[in-house]
């Protein structure tokens, strides 16, 4: 039977890497996929990970319906064995009801890849609705690290190098915006719970480190 799957984790899991797989080993056995992004990191129309592949896709802008859209291609002659939809942390939950609807309806598996929390621990509307309708939820076991070596279980947003906890829900990482300043550099970062409480970033723990309040006193001297 054909399935809504939704593989998840944090940044830095290998989500994109395994939607790249996923679309290579189906690809080569002769079945065409339609590839849906968004917000990619290679640009517009683009799926890629960060070990440098990258496929063509369709941009999944605001307001696109997915079932009308697989149906346009399919009565236009087009062949679709199966549908990718990246960054679907992105989607609207109307169009999570969509992906579902071109399982249930057109019978072909749906596999949605993102990250199920933002910056401030809270579910994506897209990734929420995922969880409510998928046939299988998967958390990726390529594990993401935090600084310190434990395992990456949050995303944090940092503006100046500093974690924020507030704004938009969705930023372009690695732009310069308005989050913290004229200035500030968005960027964003995974932690483990402890850290993102803390508000720790990589930044922060190295300032820390380099205090002088925490340099060792030779007394000798």
């Amino acid at each position: 039977m054909p399935e809504l799957v939704f593989f998840s984790g944090t940044m830095d899991c290998g989500k994109s890497t395994l939607a790249l797989q996923i679309e290579h080993n189906r690809s080569s056995r002769g079945l065409q996929g339609m590839i849906y992004s968004r917000n990619d990191r290679a640009g517009h129309g683009k799926l890629s990970s960060r070990l440098g592949l990258v496929t063509e896709a369709v941009e999944a802008a605001d307001g696109m319906d997915f079932y009308a859209h697989v149906v346009g291609h399919l009565s236009s002659g087009g062949r679709v064995d199966y549908v990718i939809a990246d960054e679907a942390q992105f989607l609207a939950p109307e169009q999570i009801d969509q992906l579902a609807r071109v399982v249930d309806d057109l019978e072909l598996d749906v596999f949605a890849f993102g990250i199920s929390t933002d910056f401030r621990s809270k579910l994506f509307p897209g990734s929420q609705r995922l969880v409510e309708l998928a046939d299988r939820v998967e958390v990726l076991q390529v594990e993401a690290l935090c600084w310190c070596g434990a395992r990456a279980t949050h995303n944090a947003r940092t503006a100046g190098n500093r974690m924020v906890v507030e704004g938009a829900q969705v930023v372009v990482g690695d732009v310069v915006g308005d989050v913290d300043g004229p200035s500030a550099e968005v960027g964003y970062e995974v932690l483990c719970r402890r850290h993102h409480r803390r508000r720790q970033t990589s930044a922060t723990a190295r300032a820390a480190a380099l205090s002088p309040d925490v340099l060792p006193v030779d007394s000798a001297r």
